[in-house]
């Protein structure tokens, strides 16, 4: 019995062990899982932080590189020696000064020839302008009685033929107007300056006649040509006209033509001044004339009649019916007897 007993004593305490043991074996097993999940929390999947947008994008978003900064302004812009732009910036800036008082006359009466070519202005800027002409025979290839002109306003071809109806097709436009000029500046200038800048070449353009009255007396500011390939050279010859005769630009002008320079050609040249016109020295005003003098003649004496006649010359003799006079009529004066024969006027 007691081997029995020591036997089921010894069955029972090794069954013991034997569950002891297999219940340790999960606890085991389960730790490996909670690892890797432990691992994968850690780091978030892929697809998570690619969906996910970063703050950093978001800084970049605003940034926009093409777009121009305020440090591009035209007000910093530099300008090179010899440009149009370092031109401008010598050109001074006021109001615009009243209308009162132009005329076009005031810039002479038609045109005239400054440059003493034998030419006047017009046929000059037709000359030049023009091309495939033809000239009035008997006038040294001035006047043009047809030709071609490649307008520079419209890009367009324009044939010209002289002639009442027609001539109006091409004019000769004044590239600083007249009347803008006189707003700015030209009232100050002497009469021979203002003809000089009326019939200088450097102002000067042969145009589409209908473009050239929609221009008016427009500045930069209010007109420009249709043609945006010819707009520099345009604003171009208005600063260098201005330039040469001292006139100033209001301050809307001077942007205008400021920002067409910067946005397409911040170093166009100052144009070529060629066309023989200078600025003459502002004339002085003739002195008063004084009444005319009789010089007295000891060798014939004047013949008191009791009346006071004068003749100013020999064609108020002639229109009095006083003709021929001799010494002694009645406002015989020396200087009608040129031969000094006592008979004048003959």
């Amino acid at each position: 019995m007691n081997n029995i007993r020591n036997g089921l004593v010894t069955s029972f305490t090794a069954a013991l062990v034997l569950l002891g043991a297999t219940a340790c074996e999960p606890q085991t097993v389960n730790a490996t899982p909670l690892v890797a999940e432990s691992t994968q929390s850690a780091s978030p999947p892929p697809s998570v932080s690619a969906t996910t947008p970063s703050p950093v994008a978001e800084d970049v978003e605003p940034t926009k590189t093409k777009e121009p900064s305020p440090s591009a302004e035209p007000s910093t812009a530099v300008a090179s020696a010899g440009t149009v732009l370092a031109q401008l910036e010598t050109i001074p800036i006021k109001g615009r000064a009243p209308k009162t008082g132009y005329d076009r006359d005031l810039f002479g009466n038609g045109w005239k020839d400054p440059d003493r070519n034998g030419c006047d202005a017009r046929n000059d800027m037709l000359n030049r302008d023009l091309t495939e002409k033809a000239h009035k025979p008997g006038t040294q290839g001035c006047v043009v009685t047809s030709g071609v002109l490649a307008d520079p306003f419209t890009a367009t071809t324009i044939n010209f033929v002289r002639g009442n109806a027609t001539s109006t097709k091409v004019q000769i436009d004044h590239v600083v107007a007249l009347s803008d000029a006189w707003q700015k500046g030209a009232q100050q200038l002497a009469p021979n300056q203002r003809e000089a800048f009326g019939n200088d070449p450097l102002n000067l353009l042969a145009v589409d006649g209908p473009t050239n009255g929609s221009k008016g007396d427009g500045d930069a500011a209010t007109w420009l040509p249709s043609d945006k390939s010819f707009q520099c050279e345009y604003v171009g010859l208005q600063t260098a006209v201005k330039a040469k005769y001292g006139l100033w630009m209001t301050q809307a002008e001077h942007d205008a033509i400021r920002r067409i320079l910067i946005a397409s050609c911040p170093d166009q040249p100052v144009p070529a001044d060629d066309g023989g016109v200078l600025v003459p020295v502002a004339a002085e005003p003739a002195p008063a004339a004084e009444a005319p003098t009789r010089p007295q003649d000891a060798a014939v004496p004047k013949l008191s009649t009791g009346t006071d006649v004068f003749y100013q010359n020999c064609s108020a003799v002639r229109a009095a019916g006083a003709a021929p006079i001799r010494a002694g009529d009645p406002g015989w004066d020396t200087k009608f007897d040129r031969d000094s024969d006592g008979v004048g006027c003959e």
